[in-house]
């Protein structure tokens, strides 16, 4: 062999094939999504960047030895950059208005209805040729109708390492679009007049009751759900680290430096498992479409049991704070002030949806919890 040969044969060109020009094209595409669009850029652009790394012929990035494969065994694989996100969003967490509306736990709960439903899509799926999901697959797969990436990414780790990079672009794609998903379901579940209703100022929240409900969450936890400790516990650590006012230097931390690092090696870790043997088939179309299915039942759920509760309150419930039931915080929360504001113009709902949409970040920890002791073995 000369060495003009040998040097060819060195280059990517030489090298490339067909699937991984695919992925590096998605990846392209998750990067597109977070300059041009602002869809998630915090982890899409990181996460695209990845998968064109990890794409790269000859380049050894996600290989043994390689920055990639050190970087997800180091802090997905063990399930410890989920972790430190949680502690992040918890310190950035203000439960005022779910501790002054604790009703509205019950629509944090009623979105996570899309995770359990999906469950069984998933298992259903088996029926089409190409596709076989085990329950554990199944499991991982329904935690997508969360919308929650720390999560997703959590239980995937857990239950179906293979399926991580599906799971995580699609969790994360379908929260960056929960402002084009959610208002035409809002709307079509809701009457105008539903929509125009106008809900009574919150009260005031007391710094020690601030303080005694991340305490009180995790006690709960230990005593019914010890296996969503991980979760729940990390997030009530930065809670508590924000709401106490006497560790602020190490609040701080965890809401910037920490979460933004931890951020940027999550992105490329999940990037790494984008490769194209793991991303191209038939199995990964289903967990995109299950992922949508998921997601929007989550936000029925939560408008229909706003709607239920509305029926039986005395006080006014506007039914579109119950679309912020999903985890995808604050984001939800917005939206469904967004859509209150141009039934009603004077109709400013973004407190009150903030009760749901941090009770949904406590609920899709949870029903992690709960599927990982059920199928976690």
């Amino acid at each position: 062999m000369d060495s003009l040969t040998k040097l060819w044969l060195s280059t990517g060109l030489a090298n490339f094939e067909l699937g991984q020009v695919v992925m590096m094209l998605v990846g392209c595409g998750l990067l597109y999504l977070a300059i041009a669009r602002n869809f998630e850029p915090l982890l899409l652009l990181p996460m695209g960047f990845g998968a064109i790394l990890t794409n790269i012929p000859l380049s050894g990035f996600s290989e043994v030895g390689g920055l990639l494969h050190y970087i997800y065994y180091a802090g997905i694989d063990t399930g410890i950059f989920p972790l430190i996100i949680f502690m992040g969003v918890g310190a950035m967490t203000d439960f005022g208005a779910l501790i002054a509306n604790p009703k509205t736990l019950l629509l944090g709960a009623a979105a996570q209805f899309g995770i359990f439903a999906t469950l069984f899509g998933a298992i259903a799926l088996n029926y089409v040729p190409g596709i076989e999901f085990t329950l554990k697959d199944a499991s991982a797969i329904a935690i997508i109708g969360g919308a929650d990436g720390p999560t997703a990414i959590f239980l995937a780790s857990k239950l179906a390492p293979d399926l991580l990079g599906a799971i995580a672009v699609a969790a994360y794609s379908y929260m960056a679009l929960v402002p084009i998903i959610q208002p035409p379901i809002m709307r079509a579940l809701t009457t105008l007049d539903e929509r125009k209703i106008e809900m009574a100022q919150l009260r005031s929240v007391t710094k020690i009751e601030k303080i005694i409900f991340p305490l009180g969450v995790l006690l709960m936890t230990i005593f019914f759900l010890p296996a969503a400790t991980p979760l729940v516990g990390m997030f009530c650590l930065g809670n508590l680290m924000r709401e106490s006012g006497v560790v602020d230097r190490l609040s701080s931390t965890a809401q910037n430096e920490l979460i933004n690092i931890t951020t940027i090696f999550l992105g490329l870790g999940v990037g790494s498992k984008l490769s194209a043997e793991a991303f191209l088939n038939v199995e990964t179309l289903g967990i995109l479409g299950l992922g949508a299915v998921a997601f929007s039942i989550g936000t029925a759920s939560g408008v229909i049991m706003a709607k239920t509760m509305n029926k039986f309150s005395k006080v006014p419930i506007n039914p579109l704070i119950g679309a912020a039931g999903v985890s995808a915080v604050p984001m939800a929360a917005r939206v469904a002030n967004k859509v209150g504001l141009e039934a009603n113009p004077h109709n400013f709902l973004l407190m009150h949806a903030m009760g749901p949409n941090v009770a949904g970040v406590l609920g899709s920890a949870v029903a992690a919890g709960v599927l990982l002791a059920l199928v976690g073995g």
